[in-house]
């Protein structure tokens, strides 16, 4: 069975809860009732069809997505000061990352950005951060390297650097594999499992092909039809778990370490068409 959600007067203990979520976007309802419970330190694969919700959940703990019912709970409150301490990597460049700016000062423009008149001790603290970011990334040797000099995989890992120049608990990755080649695309997935490990960082990464993560997360989220399934790989990605989900027959075929996921019966509704085994690297939209 998946995990079930704890009630949010609960003991803490939780990296993010979260009940009966609801979210619109143009009239259409995105999330609907969506329940979750996850532990700090968990690596969680966030999965689901273009416009499942993957984008629209990660905004919402962001606090940049409107709920229109439900509660959530971050890092054991309720109010908008836990976050602060989330780092967000969204599907889209920001500015900067594909200029002349160094590795190093595109970090670092992310330090406290809300506050004014640092300093020389601010500018001090603000280069200890960076290369902290830095070291946790592996990307030391970039520092000096301009962000347009790096290939895909090295701009990404930047760009995580980015999101952890601040002290966070929780990071938040929109689709960081997108047009990344395995080779980097494991490199990427490696950092964020020693992060869990290492600093107790809660990681949520969208995507669209399950099976690269199948060797590093801890738990899966499976988004259809405005509802979520959480748990382990094999608790979710089965087929009578992902048929009650999508409320369709659905089947789940394995070939050595991997999974495919397809409708049972050879028919392919809009809504299961890439569901999880897309090898494309279609983006989706802020809504999705």
């Amino acid at each position: 069975m998946p995990t079930e959600p704890a009630m949010l007067n609960a003991t803490p203990g939780w990296a993010i809860q979260a009940q009966g979520l609801r979210c619109v976007l143009g009239g259409h309802t995105v999330l609907d009732g969506l329940d979750l419970a996850i532990r700090p330190g968990q690596f969680v694969g966030v999965f689901g069809a273009n416009g499942a919700g993957k984008t629209t959940l990660l905004r919402a703990l962001l606090g940049l997505q409107p709920l229109q019912s439900g509660r959530l709970r971050l890092l054991g409150r309720e109010n908008l000061s836990a976050r602060a301490q989330i780092g967000y990597v969204s599907q889209r460049d920001p500015i900067g990352a594909d200029s002349f700016l160094r590795v190093r000062s595109f970090v670092g423009t992310a330090w406290q950005g809300e506050r004014w008149g640092l300093g020389l001790s601010g500018a001090r603290q603000r280069a200890q951060a960076v290369d902290a970011a830095l070291q946790a990334l592996e990307i030391e040797s970039l520092a000096e390297r301009g962000m347009d000099s790096l290939s895909g995989g090295q701009r990404q890992r930047a760009r995580i650097a980015q999101a952890l120049v601040n002290p966070v608990r929780i990071l938040l990755l929109d689709e960081p594999l997108s047009n990344l080649d395995p080779q980097a695309q494991q490199r990427i997935l490696l950092t964020a499992r020693r992060l869990c490990t290492e600093q107790g960082l809660t990681v949520l990464m969208t995507a669209h092909d399950i099976n690269p993560l199948l060797p590093h997360m801890d738990q899966v989220l499976y988004l259809a039809g405005g509802r979520g399934r959480l748990g382990t790989v094999d608790e979710v990605v089965n087929a009578v778990a992902l048929s009650a989900l999508y409320g369709l027959p659905m089947a789940v075929a394995r070939d050595g370490g991997y999974r495919f996921i397809h409708p049972a019966g050879g028919f392919m509704p809009e809504d299961a068409a890439h569901c999880g085994h897309d090898h494309g690297h279609a983006e989706e939209g802020e809504g999705g």
